[in-house]
């Protein structure tokens, strides 16, 4: 069997992006918002040492492989923003930054049609760390 999904299979979609999540229902989430046109890789989890799940336990291999394969140049990784997902996306990006591919995080920050004083802290402290320029 083919391990691309139809969306990878898709050859109007731009191969040197890979965006990283760790779930398919997380590709689902990126698709209907319409604006990513590149390819995915799902890592089916996220590394969870205190649960046993480490690297092995992940398509990380299948990743370091299709960034081998030299078509690849830029990574987002669009792991969650909970410690599983920090850890994984720290742990991709050490392993990933030798190859000399661009490597990028999803931002954070204030949902669209929020306010601020009802932001928690945490995600508010991420909005400011995650500034940009206008």
């Amino acid at each position: 069997t083919n391990p691309f999904c139809r969306i990878c299979q898709d050859q109007a979609r731009d191969k040197s992006i890979v965006c990283v999540v760790e779930q398919p229902n997380d590709v689902a989430a990126i698709e209907k918002t319409g604006v990513f046109h590149g390819r995915y890789h799902v890592l089916l989890g996220s590394l969870s040492p205190l649960d046993g799940i480490g690297p092995d336990n992940l398509t990380i291999g299948q990743l370091i492989e299709r960034i081998k394969s030299g078509e690849v140049k830029e990574i987002i990784i669009a792991t969650n923003c909970n410690a599983e997902g920090e850890i994984t996306a720290l742990y991709l990006s050490r392993l990933i930054k030798p190859s000399g591919v661009k490597i990028t995080r999803i931002a954070r920050g204030i949902p669209v049609g929020s306010t601020l004083e009802y932001a928690d802290q945490a995600t508010l402290g991420k909005a400011m760390e995650g500034r940009r320029g206008v």
